[in-house]
């Protein structure tokens, strides 16, 4: 059975708050090797290190936008199976949370400081998705990992040809998210409307755009 059905809403609500903290303040911890650790760490400009750690803030803060989505999703979601699914996939992200977070450390770098703000309003995304029913709620996951799968292939792209340690992580991300999708996809996921698919495009590419830079 799932978490959110054993909890009272005050406890749901206390463990909700606690893990928004936990996830804002870089507290994550994988329950699988980072898939960069076995990588030959190599010699990186200071041009290509700040643009190493662009990107993996930016996939950080995709993480931390994960989280608050399937947290909300979860906690909203009208089927068990439904919201198994959820938790499943926001187990699986984490892993992602701390190897993200990992690499930033070890290129010298930080964590977006807008992650509280990133948190809150994918939070409130989720929960409108989940509102409206499982089928979009699943629909807006297709979606939000078909985008997700698009950026990190853009990532493998652009990073430098020597990172191998990034570049493990985001291909292992890539891995997931890919499945994730799939998964919702099969649970029943509804087609997410064009102005809907329009509208998460741009507020991605604004998200992407900032977090890159802080």
């Amino acid at each position: 059975m799932s978490a959110f059905r054993l909890h009272s809403p005050i406890d749901s609500l206390i463990t909700g708050f606690d893990k928004a903290l936990r996830v804002v303040g870089g507290v994550a911890a994988s329950s699988r090797p980072n898939p960069g650790q076995h990588a030959t760490d190599c010699e990186l400009s200071d041009e290509e290190r700040r643009h190493s750690a662009g990107l993996m803030r930016v996939n950080h803060v995709g993480e931390v936008c994960a989280q608050a989505l399937y947290d909300s999703q979860a906690r909203f979601g009208k089927s068990p199976a439904i919201r198994a699914q959820f938790e499943k996939s926001a187990r699986e992200e984490e892993d992602h949370l701390a190897w993200t977070a990992e690499r930033l450390a070890e290129l010298g770098s930080q964590p977006s400081v807008l992650n509280p703000l990133w948190y809150a309003g994918s939070y409130v995304m989720g929960s409108i998705a989940a509102k409206l029913g499982d089928p979009q709620s699943l629909g807006f996951v297709v979606e939000t990992e078909r985008q997700v799968e698009a950026h990190l292939n853009s990532h493998l792209e652009t990073l430098p040809a020597q990172d191998a340690k990034s570049r493990a992580i985001v291909e292992q991300m890539r891995v997931d998210e890919i499945a994730h999708g799939a998964s919702a996809q099969a649970l029943g996921a509804a087609e997410t409307p064009l102005p809907v698919r329009v509208l998460m495009k741009a507020m991605s590419k604004v998200m992407t755009t900032t977090a890159y830079r802080i």
